[in-house]
């Protein structure tokens, strides 16, 4: 099991590890729920963050790197492990990880991936990975910097940030409202996304694209 997240702005109030952190303990909470037996691999914590380039501190390696990584990766321990997930906190590395576990089982290797996956999430530094921070690492969390940015749906907000990014649409770096956020809720959601993770590698139907359904 082998956490995928990104090194990039989360607004001025998250840290740039905030996608890598809620893979990883997402990872880690799965599989302390899972009779088999799994083990948690350090993460990789550099993703396709293209999007986010106009902030200083976000480190993107791009969809093509990140795929070719992820297949060597898998290459490797393909070499000595049955299985392999990688559970992903960042949505921009869905391609990525789409072309490379396809690949990877097409070479008849048993590996997939899962998101860190809740309803009803706004889209990037908002109320959903505010709370979940505030529950797993709250004194990282500078809640004296938070500040709301668009919270319009990301399909309307798409098609401008695919030619400007990120800034485009918010000047803070921010898609959603953080300062509704609190630790009660960010336990909630947390929950929600281990027990989701569990479902998926439990049920191990992986779809077209190789994400556990």
């Amino acid at each position: 099991m082998t956490p995928l997240g990104s090194t990039e702005q989360h607004g001025p109030h998250l840290p740039l590890d905030t996608d890598t952190r809620i893979a990883t303990a997402v990872a880690k909470g799965a599989r302390a729920s899972l009779e088999e037996a799994w083990l948690v691999a350090p993460a990789i914590a550099y993703g396709a963050s293209g999007e986010h380039q106009s902030f200083a501190g976000t480190i993107s390696i791009g969809t093509d790197a990140l795929t070719t990584l992820l297949v060597e990766y898998g290459r490797s321990a393909a070499c000595w492990t049955q299985r392999l997930v990688f559970v992903n906190g960042h949505g921009g590395n869905a391609e990525a990880l789409g072309r490379a576990v396809t690949t990877l089982r097409a070479e008849s290797r048993d590996v997939a991936w899962c998101p860190c996956a809740t309803a009803g999430a706004d889209a990037h530094a908002g109320h959903t990975e505010t709370s979940v921070l505030l529950h797993i690492s709250p004194s990282d969390v500078l809640t004296d910097r938070w500040l709301a940015g668009n919270r319009a749906p990301l399909p309307e907000l798409l098609p401008t940030m695919r030619t400007g990014g990120v800034a485009a649409v918010s000047p803070v770096g921010v898609l959603g409202d953080p300062t509704t956020a609190t630790a009660a809720e960010g336990k909630r959601i947390f929950s929600e996304m281990v027990d989701g993770c569990v479902r998926r590698i439990v049920r191990w139907v992986p779809g077209p694209d190789g994400m556990l359904t």
